[in-house]
């Protein structure tokens, strides 16, 4: 399926969880804030939240620095 990741298309398997996708994505999620359709998804929920065709999926990294 579809969907767009940082605002361009990607396509994924079918049935994939955030933290599914973040794990194929070698991105380590307690250093990201994932918005899904334009709400942010708590960490807590990126196992239990299944994607589907067509979101928008927004994954910001935090930086460290001063």
């Amino acid at each position: 399926m579809k969907i767009h990741l940082n605002g361009e298309e990607k396509e994924i398997a079918d049935g994939l969880s955030i933290a599914q996708l973040l794990e194929e994505l070698q991105i380590r999620s307690g250093r990201v804030v994932v918005e899904l359709n334009r709400d942010i998804v708590s960490r807590e929920a990126h196992g239990s939240t299944l994607l589907k065709g067509g979101d928008a999926l927004e994954v910001v990294h935090f930086v460290g620095g001063g």
